[in-house]
């Protein structure tokens, strides 16, 4: 198994949109095993494939439930059939450390697409795993939890990036 990179804002990958996967075959799972690797090497509960920059419609999560029990999955060409209600949860991100805010996102989710076997998925989330997705698909399409910021927030992470870019004066 192998550990990619995370890339992290304000990398240009993390603004590609995803392709859809035409090819469902061995080397795309060795790269889903790869990033269900990485996603546990840096204690996420969600990556997607533009994370890790690769332009795949793809993302994996490992969500704790309710019920003790682990939500794991991998989402091939993800789609929002359905949504509705509203939630906000505060929310980190492996490609933005060491920011965190509430996001505003469906309660209730419908995604279609297909699982790592190329098998047609139809899955219902709610709760935690919900807002998993929601922000999984949003790396697919180019967006970043700072987005969601608002202005200010966003400013005090950027001005905090380059301040701990500059090298020390002695």
């Amino acid at each position: 198994m192998s550990i990619y990179k995370i890339y992290t804002y304000p990398e240009k990958i993390l603004r590609r949109k995803a392709k859809e996967i035409k090819n469902i075959d061995g080397e795309l799972q060795a790269f889903i095993d790869n990033m269900y690797e990485t996603m546990h090497f840096a204690s996420g509960v969600g990556l997607a494939a533009t994370q890790v920059g690769k332009e795949n419609a793809l993302f994996v999560a490992d969500v704790p439930a309710e019920d003790d029990k682990r939500q794991i999955l991998a989402v091939i060409n993800p789609v929002i059939v359905e949504s509705e209600g509203e939630s906000a949860i505060e929310e980190g991100c492996l490609s933005v450390p060491n920011f965190r805010i509430n996001v505003n996102r469906a309660a209730r989710i419908v995604i279609k697409g297909y699982d790592r076997n190329g098998k047609d998925l139809l899955l219902e989330a709610t709760g935690l795993l919900a807002t998993v997705i929601q922000h999984e698909m949003d790396h697919l399409k180019g967006i970043t939890l700072l987005d969601h910021a608002s202005l200010l927030k966003r400013g005090a992470y950027i001005k905090s990036l380059k301040k701990e870019s500059k090298p020390d004066k002695d």
